[in-house]
């Protein structure tokens, strides 16, 4: 992986795919800055964090024949290769809430960002970004978010940590070609955040509802059986988790 390291940069994932217009990037080119002061989440969400403190990084990936289909199964492998570091790292209680924001006993403490480019009806590159909070404790008005170090009681080395998340993040796409749809699937839905637990929800502002989440369709929706035991399935943002 070629790694460029900048001091401050308003987004990682926009400087990165900037440069990719500009240049002949090689595959797993890393883009990784000490303060991202316009971090973007999903939805156009902001992605607050503390100088020196966090890892804000972006990696490209170039594809030669991945289907606009099967995208959701690289936000798949990327939330379980996150995943794989924290549980290396003993962060308690991790799971994947969907689609791809990872959380340890129930507090958010990273989240993804995948931007595709596509090419007729194949992905041809992604950008793929990551927010991890490591060191940062406050989070000001923030609720629900949390860090490695308030998981773990304990600071951990940012350069140590980016190079085991690297590995991680290229070993788990490197199945993309090994594994079918089905099986990243399956590996996806046995760390998902509440799966198969009656939980509460509202569809935009509407009356909340109870139902189990029983796993994610192959376009990535979120299927919830109610407690009348009708199926439904929710695109991202259609449906929000009731704490």
């Amino acid at each position: 992986m070629h790694i460029i390291k900048l001091n401050a940069i308003a987004s990682t994932n926009d400087y990165l795919k900037q440069l990719a217009q500009q240049k002949d990037l090689g595959d797993l080119t890393v883009v990784v800055c000490d303060h991202q002061t316009s971090g973007r989440g999903q939805k156009g969400n902001s992605w607050v964090s503390e100088e020196g403190k966090n890892l804000t990084l972006s990696v490209l990936k170039r594809f030669s024949n991945l289907g606009a289909r099967q995208g959701f199964s690289l936000n798949c492998l990327v939330s379980l290769a996150i995943f794989d570091v924290l549980q290396e790292l003993s962060v308690p209680d991790v799971r994947v809430k969907w689609p791809n924001d990872i959380m340890s006993v129930n507090k958010k403490i990273c989240g993804i960002l995948i931007e595709n480019t596509l090419q007729g009806t194949t992905v041809q590159q992604s950008i793929i970004g990551v927010g991890l909070n490591v060191n940062q404790t406050n989070f000001g008005e923030l609720a629900n978010v949390s860090s490695l170090k308030l998981a773990t009681g304990r600071d951990h080395d940012l350069d140590e940590l980016l190079s085991r998340l690297l590995h991680y993040i290229e070993f788990r796409l490197k199945s993309l070609e090994k594994l079918n749809f089905q099986e990243i699937i399956q590996q996806y839905e046995a760390v998902l955040f509440r799966m198969e637990a009656k939980a509460a929800f509202r569809v935009g502002k509407g009356q909340p509802f109870k139902g189990t989440i029983k796993g994610v369709t192959e376009g990535g929706q979120l299927k919830i059986e109610r407690e009348n035991g009708q199926m439904e399935h929710f695109n991202f943002k259609e449906v929000t988790f009731i704490y």
